[in-house]
């Protein structure tokens, strides 16, 4: 079974910056698309950023020019760098990918456990 866990959540300030990272581990062929989504308390769950295998990035337009999303295939991990944080930036963020399996040719989305991060003064 494959694996999702994430790190580098906690509280910041306003202003400030995180960084999360999201490592895969299991029986894992390949990955292609690994992305950030995130659940703010009375509000619906949100894509914030992917990237493709090939790096190509998407973000929702909250967070452009704030959020970088990268990813390290040799390690597993994706990560979300997050500067300027907002209050409203104050979320659970769950990482999710798309991976193939070893014993397969197919591709399926798994997710992460969620961070808690919290943009507060």
């Amino acid at each position: 079974q494959v694996q999702l866990v994430e790190s580098g959540g906690g509280l910041v300030q306003p202003g400030g910056s995180l960084r999360l990272s999201c490592a895969a581990s299991g029986s894992i062929f390949s990955i292609n698309t690994m992305g950030w989504d995130r659940q703010a308390p009375g509000k619906q769950r949100e894509m914030v950023a992917t990237i493709t295998k090939g790096g190509s990035t998407n973000y929702v337009d909250s967070v452009k020019g704030r959020f970088t999303i990268s990813r390290d295939d040799a390690k597993n991990t994706v990560y979300l760098q997050m500067n300027s944080l907002k209050p409203e930036d104050t979320a659970v963020y769950y990482c999710n990918a798309d991976i193939r399996y070893s014993t397969g040719n197919t591709y399926r989305t798994d997710w992460g456990r969620g961070t808690q991060v919290t943009v507060s003064s």
